[in-house]
């Protein structure tokens, strides 16, 4: 169908996800041998298609807590840590695992809901990325030169869907599972025919990085660094591969809101949910974080840069990384990209293994996703370290 064409244009002639993986020191026992699962090294948010725009991002701008609500946000300490490289599921530009040092924020004890999005939307007035028509001129300069403008029917306000198969698939073509999907926005999650209706407390989704960074300027807040988000999964156990420790996620009672059964075309929806879910629903992490393991994936402040971390390992201990001075991402050079973080209800064993704490995906960063949100955080005053949220 026509309305595909952006679609494949959009993957362009690259696979960027990598099935050779590093293995890593001190895996949990009871992590599977993953030459049974071939697929776990493929990116559930990778080479995905994308709008191509290359307008400068907005500035993240600087949390401020004088005007930020701090409800609804914990104290995160500060510390240091090893970031990266945590399990024999890691792909390759999750390693090498380095020291980082993080000093104190608050963060959302959960994702950005629908919710508190339509108040952001209420007060200001904000047209979503997903809302407006792709600007082809824009489009040209992420694409190799000579490709063809795609059809006027598919140029419009629209947005990336999860549309399931009704059979067992190959994993090494996300083609099949997502469609660019006229009027699918935040307010319309898989087209215009849907709404909110009952997902007040679910994750805004359909937000590009643009999105999350001016609702984060709107409350006094900013996204979280990526050595600061995966700090906080953390919550202070240093070896754990998981925000609830090691045991599998399919192991035990339910952990949180991910892909059960066989991807993409069949879940068991045990978690009760086999799309987003109320924010909160799972148990919290020793941080009293909700949510950091799959339901929605999180932007965070930080360019992708696939050899990034090589260098932040050669640096010694980084104090309050900001992450890299520009996008890199060898696969797709043309399309400045932005890392996402913590899994979504999409992610399984069989396929990507994205809740896990070290896992991180790469999204241009005005893409929205039906499974892509975000949530907030404030810096600490320097002079108020011993404060806590009210």
């Amino acid at each position: 169908m026509k309305h595909h064409f952006l679609i494949l244009l959009a993957f362009g002639a690259t696979f960027a996800c990598s099935r050779n993986r590093p293995s890593s020191p001190g895996v949990p026992a009871d992590t599977a041998d993953s030459s049974r699962h071939p697929a776990a090294g493929l990116a559930c948010c990778s080479d995905l298609p994308d709008r191509f725009q290359t307008t400068p991002a907005p500035t993240t701008g600087t949390a401020n807590p004088v005007t930020a609500d701090l409800t609804g946000m914990v104290l995160i300490p500060g510390g240091k840590f090893m970031m990266g490289g945590d399990s024999i599921w890691g792909r390759p530009d999750e390693f090498p695992a380095h020291w980082v040092e993080v000093s104190p924020f608050y963060m959302d004890i959960h994702e950005v809901t629908n919710r508190q999005f339509q108040a952001f939307v209420d007060a200001t007035g904000y047209v979503t990325t997903a809302e407006r028509k792709p600007d082809w001129e824009e489009m040209k300069k992420q694409v190799p030169p000579g490709t063809p403008k795609p059809p006027d029917e598919v140029m419009v306000a629209a947005s990336l869907v999860f549309t399931p198969p009704n059979h067992a698939v190959p994993l090494d073509n996300p083609q099949v599972w997502w469609s660019w999907v006229p009027g699918a926005d935040w307010k319309h999650p898989e087209g215009p025919q849907s709404n909110l209706a009952g997902r007040e407390d679910h994750p805004v989704v359909h937000v590009s990085w643009d999105d999350a960074v001016a609702y984060c300027q709107w409350a006094g807040k900013r996204l979280p660094t990526e050595a600061e988000w995966e700090y906080a999964a953390r919550g202070g156990a240093a070896a754990a591969t998981y925000p609830w420790g090691n045991e599998r996620v399919t192991r035990g009672d339910v952990k949180a809101n991910v892909w059960e059964g066989n991807f993409p075309n069949l879940n068991s929806g045990r978690d009760g949910f086999r799309g987003t879910a109320p924010v909160g629903r799972y148990p919290a992490n020793p941080y009293g974080l909700h949510d950091l393991a799959g339901n929605v994936w999180e932007w965070v402040s930080d360019w992708y840069d696939a050899g990034y971390y090589a260098r932040c390992q050669q640096a010694g201990v980084v104090v309050d990384p900001q992450g890299p001075a520009a996008p890199n991402d060898p696969d797709e050079p043309l399309a400045p990209k932005k890392v996402t973080r913590g899994g979504s209800f999409l992610c399984s064993d069989q396929y990507c293994s994205g809740f896990r704490i070290g896992a991180r995906m790469k999204t241009t960063r005005d893409t929205g996703l039906s499974h892509t949100g975000f949530r907030c955080v404030v810096s600490v005053p320097a002079s108020n370290l011993s404060g806590s949220p009210h």
